[in-house]
């Protein structure tokens, strides 16, 4: 892959949920590949409620692959604190809070979709990459194919995941924005 293969990614409750619930979370295994992949706690506590709708969920909390982590730290509970202000409204995206915290403060990447949590990334500099960037660096590796990610990205579209483009849309948006190139 592009990336350093040091590299420690640490995900959202939404992207882990989506491909659990529609059994494409072995994709999010390979492409993490030989990488670290953590969640916090809070996450994990995200991902036990949604088991609650959908038990497939459960896959993600159960994977051998992904560790959890509590924040521990000062320097943790004050990013926490910080990206709390930034993004946690009553009780929505406590998760994300606390994936851009660890991020953070591990140098990690955030796995993250949802916009306000990659502008709040942005802001402290945290570095952040949502699920399409990282299929896309994995076809340009060789590791996935154009159709398995467009047929990934159809079935999370079917399951009302958001993505910027339509079912049968993936390549087109890929290749507008280059993602498939090897720059």
């Amino acid at each position: 892959m592009s990336e350093n293969a040091s590299e420690i990614f640490v995900f959202d409750t939404g992207p882990l949920s989506a491909f659990a619930a529609n059994n494409w979370l072995g994709v999010l295994k390979a492409v993490v590949g030989k990488r670290r992949a953590v969640i916090p706690d809070v996450v994990a506590m995200e991902l036990r409620e949604g088991m609650a709708k959908d038990s497939r969920i459960g896959a993600a909390l159960t994977a051998d692959w992904i560790e959890h982590r509590e924040l521990t730290s000062d320097a943790e509970r004050d990013a926490f604190a910080d990206f709390s202000e930034l993004l946690v409204v009553g009780t929505r995206n406590i998760g994300e809070a606390a994936v851009l915290a660890i991020a953070r403060t591990m140098r990690a990447t955030a796995v993250v979709d949802d916009s306000a949590a990659r502008k709040a990334a942005a802001s402290f500099n945290v570095k952040y990459c949502p699920t399409l960037r990282l299929l896309c660096w994995s076809i340009r590796d060789g590791l996935l194919t154009v159709p398995l990610v467009a047929e990934l990205a159809d079935d999370l579209l079917a399951s009302k995941y958001h993505y910027p483009f339509p079912s049968g849309g993936f390549e087109r948006w890929a290749k507008e924005n280059g993602l498939l190139d090897g720059n």
